[in-house]
């Protein structure tokens, strides 16, 4: 097993390399960059002539090395970042990019984390519910709820939610994680169950929409097992259903749900991400959106880069999972 962690992780750096270069000449395919921003906001706000705002994004450009072949700038990244865990620094901020992922993305790992948990257990738990009263009104509801997960948007609901606070029950401080008495308070119980007052609306909407595909999966393979020859036999030799169901079925039919777990971590950042865009959390999300509008392009860059790192990570874990849940699963292929 430690061979195997070794293998992936070795095996998973050119993967991350091959994505930094994808990543970057995609972001620098959009026309534009923020020098035009610059000169944009000169204009428009700051009353400057079209000359005068060019010359300075003119100039803001070549000092920031924006003129650069975008070789030399990928490589001047990529060194920094392999060197002095230097991501470079924030055009919009203005500060390095660093700072920007220490401060946003625990909120976003701890999102994204409580509402991959959630939606794993309660999509589970359903799934075996369903699977094992087929054709009820009970799965017949969990159908519907999956089917309604799977189908709205996640902005919409985001949507409908803010608009029922703020307008049908005036609820105030929505887009912040803390009450204004809270901001700079230490961590009490009162300053967790206020956290969770404001971001309940997050986590409902991220768990919703990743619950519904694991309830599908759960419920489709669970049906399958149960319809196999040993599970017949177990039922012949006495074993109450519970237990053939609990101790015979369920565990080969999560094989497909712990597999599927190395591409839901990072499903459910972007999912947490879509939501907090429209509340407006400081997260990874907003800060994604508005580097892209603006064309800064280390900031957008380095959290795509995270989110590759995510994908890798979650399949490595689904992957040991799998070797532990089932030990007829051996690392390279052997039964």
């Amino acid at each position: 097993m430690l061979r195997f962690l070794i293998l992936r992780v070795l095996s998973a750096i050119p993967i991350l390399a091959v994505l930094s270069v994808v990543t970057f000449l995609i972001i620098h395919a959009q026309p534009g960059d923020y020098g035009d921003y610059l000169a944009s906001m000169m204009v428009n706000r700051g009353g400057a002539s079209i000359e005068a705002a060019n010359a300075a994004a003119e100039a803001y450009r070549v000092a920031h090395g924006l003129k650069d072949p975008l070789i030399i700038q990928y490589f001047r990244w990529v060194w920094g970042i392999f060197t002095r865990l230097d991501f470079g620094d924030s055009l919009l901020y203005n500060k390095p990019v660093s700072q920007i992922i220490a401060q946003r993305l625990p909120a976003t790992i701890m999102l994204a984390l409580t509402c991959h948990l959630l939606a794993t257990g309660i999509g589970i738990t359903l799934g075996i519910v369903a699977a094992t009263r087929q054709y009820s009104w009970v799965d017949t509801l969990f159908g519907a709820i999956a089917f309604l997960g799977m189908t709205i948007p996640r902005f919409l609901v985001a949507l409908i939610i803010i608009y029922i606070l703020a307008f049908r029950l005036n609820v105030q401080e929505i887009g912040s994680f803390f009450s204004a008495k809270y901001g700079g308070a230490p961590w009490s119980i009162d300053k967790f169950l206020d956290l969770l007052k404001h971001i309940w609306p997050v986590i409902f909407i991220a768990t919703f929409g990743g619950l519904a595909y694991n309830m599908r999966v759960m419920r489709a393979n669970l049906l399958d097992v149960l319809n196999l020859q040993y599970v017949e036999t177990a039922k012949a030799k006495g074993l109450s259903n519970a237990a053939v169901v609990m101790r015979h079925a369920v565990p080969n039919a999560l094989h497909p749900i712990v597999a599927y777990q190395g591409v839901s971590l990072p499903y459910m950042l972007t999912g947490e991400i879509e939501v907090a865009v429209v509340f407006g959390l400081a997260t990874v999300g907003p800060s994604i959106v508005a580097s892209m509008a603006v064309g800064d392009v280390w900031v957008t860059a380095t959290l795509v880069l995270v989110l590759a790192v995510t994908l890798i990570v979650g399949n490595i874990i689904s992957d040991l999972l799998l070797a532990w849940l089932d030990p007829r699963i051996r690392v390279g292929g052997s039964a």
